[in-house]
């Protein structure tokens, strides 16, 4: 790689001056705003980088970051060369583009911006996100992964990866959220993360409510696509756990005698036109009950759906010609890493950040706090982004909480620390506030005895500037920080 003539920072000043919707808090989600033609345009342009290695494609409203760390650190263990795309990030654009574990470089950035310039300015109306997903996908390309783990960045239909065909579709927990932008029901939801199942594809779904179910075996099915279903065809029982992981077991239940009713209806002339596909995968499977012991360094009972489905995945896979051992399986799940989720930062007194940011997240937060920790009081900060439901994460959060202290992010999305406090005050709740995340960590830490627990969350925004705050008291400066 020749040393490019732009910084890694004017890189990054380049690839945000254009559209970025993740800091735009209204827009219309719409063909004319996110049009595939242009990624289509563009990586026509690079050679078609996103055909050069195999891809495992991910949707969801909750846990698919969590699910693309945990594929993503199986394959690893499995010996193959693995890129993953995530978004957002933490404390680095770095953090969003991975191989075999490691951030991609600043050198990296700057080279591959450098050379995507010429072509940028050849297609109309790039944004932000196209523009990091095309230099991901030849990043991988050029660096010659085996397969690569994508994320969704909103939605599934529209979005910039959804030009792959991939090994396998993924649709993590769909809840309520972005619904300004996907719809207000779940059913409207679904129907947009259902968007990434090609025709023919090989598909697992986190267990869902039957809503948005059904959206999903009507896609199946209209698309002649396998379906598997992870709580009928895997299931799990949880084990044992602590603040450092815990432990469950996963039982797989005879798969072939559940396998996609949509396909089967398909092949009998039912509703679905695609002719039935029959995959050699079925060989992997012995047919019997069996089941399998395994541990994950994170904490939560959603995190358990999401190492199944992540497990369901890496069993379907064999069939694909990528072949993953159980011990592999079961390495990848243990070297997992995946920072501000459910993240314990210090133990006297407990410090936990979590990126909740919608209800049905907020809920499960408060349970994984009652249920992991011993603690006197529990002290909230909470700030949120102007899109998110408030309302939702304040009514699942507040129950359990002893004090609130509002505070708002560094970013342009980040909803006022003034408005959230007007929101507790109209609720009965007196709240302390503060425009800046780390006084209000300060201020938290102050009234917080031995005994209690903070906890951080609302936005993986302000769980990012907790993180970086903490470092600076420990006096450390977080080395994977962008300038």
């Amino acid at each position: 790689m020749a040393k490019p003539h732009l910084t890694y920072k004017e890189a990054l000043d380049y690839i945000y001056s254009f559209t970025d919707y993740e800091k735009q808090s209204a827009y219309r989600y719409a063909p004319e705003h996110f049009d595939l033609g242009r990624m289509e345009r563009l990586t026509a342009l690079l050679d078609h980088p996103q055909y050069r290695f195999k891809a495992i494609h991910i949707a969801g409203t909750k846990g698919k970051g969590s699910t693309a760390a945990m594929i993503a650190s199986i394959l690893r263990a499995a010996g193959y060369k693995t890129g993953l795309y995530t978004s957002p990030h933490l404390h680095t654009f770095r953090e969003r583009i991975q191989l075999d574990g490691q951030l991609i470089s600043e050198e990296a950035v700057a080279d591959l911006i450098e050379r995507l310039q010429p072509l940028v300015s050849q297609v109309k109306d790039l944004t932000t996100f196209e523009i990091m997903t095309a230099l991901a996908f030849l990043y991988f390309a050029e660096e010659r992964a085996d397969l690569a783990v994508l994320e969704v960045g909103m939605g599934g239909r529209l979005d910039a990866t959804n030009i792959v065909t991939p090994l396998v579709a993924v649709i993590t927990s769909l809840s309520y959220d972005h619904t300004l932008y996907l719809g207000s029901t779940l059913p409207l939801i679904a129907r947009e993360k259902a968007g990434i199942i090609k025709d023919g594809a090989v598909v697992v779904s986190a267990p869902q409510s039957p809503e948005a179910m059904a959206v999903i075996e009507e896609t199946c099915q209209e698309k002649g696509a396998l379906l598997f279903r992870v709580g009928e065809q895997w299931t799990w029982q949880d084990g044992e756990a602590n603040l450092e992981g815990q432990s469950f077991t996963i039982h797989l239940n005879n798969p072939s005698r559940h396998v996609l009713r949509g396909a089967q209806q398909a092949s009998e002339g039912g509703q679905g036109s695609a002719a039935p596909i029959v995959h050699p995968w079925y060989d992997f499977f012995s047919h019997k009950a069996r089941k399998s012991r395994y541990w994950i360094p994170l904490l939560g009972e959603h995190q358990l759906a999401n190492a199944t489905t992540a497990v369901t995945v890496a069993e379907l896979l064999p069939g694909l010609g990528v072949h993953i051992s159980e011990k592999a399986v079961a390495q990848g799940l243990r070297q997992v890493r995946w920072p501000g989720r459910l993240e314990v930062l210090s133990r006297a007194p407990f410090l936990v950040v979590d990126g909740a940011h919608n209800a049905d997240s907020a809920h499960k937060l408060a349970a994984a706090l009652r249920n992991y920790f011993q603690y006197e009081h529990l002290i909230l900060i909470f700030g949120a982004s102007l899109d998110k439901d408030v309302n939702g994460m304040l009514r699942e959060l507040l129950p359990v909480v002893h004090r609130v202290i509002v505070t708002q992010a560094q970013h342009p999305r980040a909803t006022e620390a003034q408005s959230l406090r007007e929101e507790l005050l109209a609720r009965g709740y007196e709240p302390l506030f503060s425009h800046n995340v780390a006084e209000a960590l300060d201020c938290t830490l102050r009234l917080a005895q031995e005994q209690d627990l903070i906890c951080a969350t609302g936005s993986l925004f302000v769980v990012a500037e907790v993180r970086e705050a903490w470092a600076r008291r420990q006096g450390v400066e977080l080395m994977e920080r962008d300038p």
